[in-house]
């Protein structure tokens, strides 16, 4: 481990040259920065992670029987254990995909779930990824390049090798796969994770194409080989939201996506990974119910534990978000990377105010939890070992098998007064080792 910390400098300089950045595109101009890499590994002991894969294979799976119900059946709703309007106010929620059944009958095939562990040793379940989750090459190269770096560190140590996702996600491709080549659809070059778009597609085989690439035929989906001969496209793990996907069936001004794509999914002739439709799952008030969803589609109790949360529709909890405004976290269900997350103790009387009056206008648009004072862990910093706070995103595929890659992406902070872990905001990462027994 050490041998890496004293390479951490090289090796940060090859992420760089392999253009390992993370690219923001804001106020309509596109900034790409360097995603830092930290060589003190975040280490997760054989027994530690077996209890983490029970729960999230089962997490995944109630939340892929959630998906498969709530645009057919509609039987969670029905039964009363989650409000219709918490599904159909969902901005995730696709009309267009009501009735339409994903091959294999899987919606999330790649979920990124972030956790954090409290200083108790609990790990609690924040978010739920489950429309295009990034961030599993970043761990990859860096470990490879560790590796290369500092070779005698993995063979002395029993550390669960995390060169399999490549195989795992191209599984997972092949089990949907409708009948045709891979390819991974992306935005082009601006996007911010395009490095791990091309890089997957290295690793898998997969075909790396854009919108432009890709054209609909009698209800079959093709792109054109460097020779210049017509393929069928059997499976898209796209890098592209929801909105932008299919100009035809959704936001007409798209011009990334594909004319005609969803009406070859919608009727069975190509597989989309992760399937339309899936951000009603990862919203964050539908998070609040996920184990309701475990034991109503299990029979199981949840494994894994939410935040404490608290859904200001409830008079209950709006009363508990008012008495306790200032030790309580607020979270705009509609945002993600970090952002619209306010701390109750960091706003002004005025802003405090205006939020409370925001919340109450706008119950459903708000979730609030109390705040975990999850752990610390050490990075390398000028020379000196300091504490950020650091999160772990855990990377679950769905194919015949539930399948949780045993690695992930840690994030930490680089600002010692913030809890915000986010690439975007200017957060680093850490490799993530799974000891064997």
């Amino acid at each position: 481990m050490y041998d890496i910390c004293r390479e951490a400098d090289a090796i940060n300089e090859q992420l760089a040259r392999y253009g390992v950045k993370f690219g923001i595109y804001k106020n309509n101009e596109f900034k790409e920065q360097l995603f830092p890499f930290d060589a003190i590994p975040r280490v997760i002991t054989a027994e530690e992670f077996a209890y983490l894969e029970k729960g999230l294979q089962q997490r995944v799976t109630a939340l892929n029987c959630f998906l498969a119900d709530v645009y057919s059946d509609k039987k969670i709703i029905r039964d009363g254990v989650i409000p219709p309007e918490f599904v159909y106010s969902s901005s995730g929620y696709l009309a267009e995909c009501e009735g339409v059944k994903p091959p294999k009958g899987i919606a999330s095939h790649i979920s990124g779930i972030d956790l954090v562990q409290s200083r108790d040793g609990t790990w609690y379940i924040l978010e739920d990824n489950l429309r295009v989750p990034s961030g599993a090459s970043y761990p990859l190269i860096a470990r490879d390049l560790c590796r290369r770096a500092s070779p005698m560190v993995f063979r002395e140590r029993k550390i669960a090798d995390n060169r399999n996702y490549a195989a795992l996600l191209k599984t997972t491709m092949d089990y949907v796969n409708t009948g045709g080549d891979n390819v991974i659809l992306t935005p082009g070059r601006y996007n911010a994770a395009f490095f791990e778009h091309s890089y997957l597609a290295e690793k898998t085989g997969a075909v790396l194409v854009t919108g432009n690439d890709l054209f609909v035929e009698n209800d079959r989906l093709y792109y054109l080989d460097y020779q210049g001969e017509k393929r069928q496209v059997g499976a898209v793990y796209r890098r592209i939201s929801d909105e932008y996907l299919d100009p035809m069936n959704f936001l007409a001004e798209s011009l990334i996506g594909v004319p005609h794509l969803y009406d070859v999914y919608r009727k069975g002739n190509v597989a989309i990974l992760n399937a339309p439709g899936n951000g009603v799952a990862d919203d964050k008030g539908i998070y609040y119910f996920v184990p309701k969803m475990v034991k109503y589609y299990l029979g199981e109790d949840c494994i894994t534990h939410n935040a404490p949360t608290y859904l200001p529709y409830y008079e209950q909890d709006m009363k508990y978000v008012l008495d306790k405004f200032d030790e309580i976290v607020i979270k705009d269900v509609a945002e993600a990377g970090g952002y619209g997350v306010v701390f109750g103790n960091k706003l002004t009387k005025q802003e405090k105010e205006d939020m409370i009056a925001l919340i109450k206008a706008q119950p459903r648009r708000f979730i609030a939890q109390d705040v975990i004072d999850f752990i610390d862990l050490d990075i390398m910093e000028n020379g000196e070992r300091v504490p950020r706070k650091a999160d772990l995103r855990a990377f679950v595929l769905s194919a015949g098998d539930v399948m949780v890659w045993k690695s992930g992406l840690t994030r930490f902070s680089r600002n010692p007064d913030s809890f915000i872990v986010n690439s975007s905001q200017g957060g680093g990462f850490k490799d993530t080792w799974v000891l064997l027994h």
